[in-house]
């Protein structure tokens, strides 16, 4: 099991970011006064890992790459998820969740088919479809804008992995406290500005400008428009 590092001066506290940007900034500064980093590569989640990864990849000096996941979404319920497919095609569901909505597998089955259509096109807009980068040898720092059940970021290390990286950190604004503790544990270290314990949790909750970036914004953020 990874450790788990985080700033005990914004644990508990809410809207501690004024934007992703500025969550970006700080966790960057963090990460490079905290702990040495070998050949650092910054993989950020698309879409909302974007502004954060861009601004830790610019303060670690470190090229900026993406790892297209995409949550497996609750029948008719297109905010929950019940699984997630990464860019290399690998599926990871969770089980005790799928078992306890009842899902058929045809409706499993559905969903995966519908997520990896959106994985690919995903692929496709935002790399131009190039191939994941070699991260052999590297520190990997995994970036997203927040853990709520840590089920992306899972299936994400689940494909780092095959790329042998000498470390994989996990870094992130904010998080709950449950999900950190279950990333942490596949994983070589998990760092995390803004920890919460609070039974109901919510990553929007750290920041004081939210919303859901469209895809424009993310080419935007690549500087591919």
């Amino acid at each position: 099991m990874g450790t788990i590092l985080d700033n005990p001066e914004l644990r508990e506290r809410r809207f501690v970011f004024s934007d992703r940007q500025d969550a970006g900034r700080k966790l960057g500064g963090f990460i490079r006064a905290h702990l040495k980093y070998p050949n650092p590569v910054v993989v950020a989640i698309p879409a909302g890992g974007i502004p954060v990864g861009k601004e830790v990849a610019r303060i670690l000096e470190a090229p900026l790459e993406l790892a297209i996941v995409r949550k497996i979404q609750v029948p008719g319920n297109t905010e929950a998820g019940f699984g997630a497919i990464t860019w290399d095609g690998q599926v990871l569901i969770n089980e005790p969740l799928r078992a306890s909505l009842g899902l058929s597998q045809k409706e499993v089955d559905t969903a995966i088919a519908r997520t990896r259509k959106n994985v690919l096109d995903r692929i496709a807009r935002f790399t131009g479809g190039r191939a994941f980068p070699d991260l052999e040898g590297t520190t990997t720092f995994l970036v997203d804008d927040g853990l709520a059940s840590g089920f992306t970021m899972l299936a994400a290390i689940k494909s780092i992995r095959l790329s042998h990286p000498s470390s994989i950190i996990v870094a992130v604004p904010t998080a709950s406290a449950s999900a950190a503790r279950r990333v942490a544990a596949e994983t070589d270290q998990l760092v995390c500005l803004n920890m919460r314990s609070s039974g109901r949790f919510a990553v929007a909750e750290a920041y004081e400008h939210w919303y859901d970036l469209d895809d424009r914004e993310v080419l935007k953020e690549l500087g591919t428009i």
